[in-house]
């Protein structure tokens, strides 16, 4: 059911396929951090296995509020791996070994990139495409995100 909620329906087209492409990175980046949860190796076993799991889980809840968004704009959201793999701009290969700050370094660069591509879509969602919903929206997510990054990035301080 298409929603009539002020934005004109290219807009909202527009927004959604951002949001569709946002989505799939964020469902990539959960699998790369369960993939860390599950694969590390190393004598930070313990604790990193504990951190990564508290962010897949953080990014789950991302990944379900961006579904729902898309959905609220009267959309259908993606929901297989081959289109998360299709829409994703990130690369769902983990370079390096199963070591702790092998696993940080790349997830840590897949935050920034997500990070870079909220900044860039926020005023555009904004003042081109009036849905300051959205806009709004990344916004609380660029916050999340940039934890996620401040902490991953606190572990490869020595």
């Amino acid at each position: 059911m298409k929603m009539n909620i002020g934005i004109s329906e290219a807009n909202t087209q527009k927004v959604v396929n951002e949001l569709s492409k946002l989505l799939a990175d964020e469902f990539i980046l959960f699998t790369k951090t369960k993939n860390a949860h599950w694969n590390l190796e190393g004598t930070d076993f313990h604790g990193l296995h504990v951190f990564f799991e508290e962010q897949f889980t953080q990014l789950d809840e991302i990944v379900d509020s961006i579904a729902e968004r898309i959905r609220s704009l009267g959309h259908f959201s993606l929901a297989s791996l081959k289109e998360f793999l299709d829409h994703t701009r990130l690369s769902e290969k983990i370079e390096g070994d199963n070591s702790g700050a092998s696993y940080i370094k790349n997830l840590l660069e897949d935050h920034k990139s997500i990070i870079f591509t909220l900044r860039a879509n926020i005023d555009t969602f904004a003042s081109e495409y009036k849905d300051y919903g959205s806009s709004d929206f990344l916004t609380g997510l660029i916050s999340a995100h940039e934890k996620m990054a401040w902490m991953l990035g606190s572990h490869l301080k020595k």
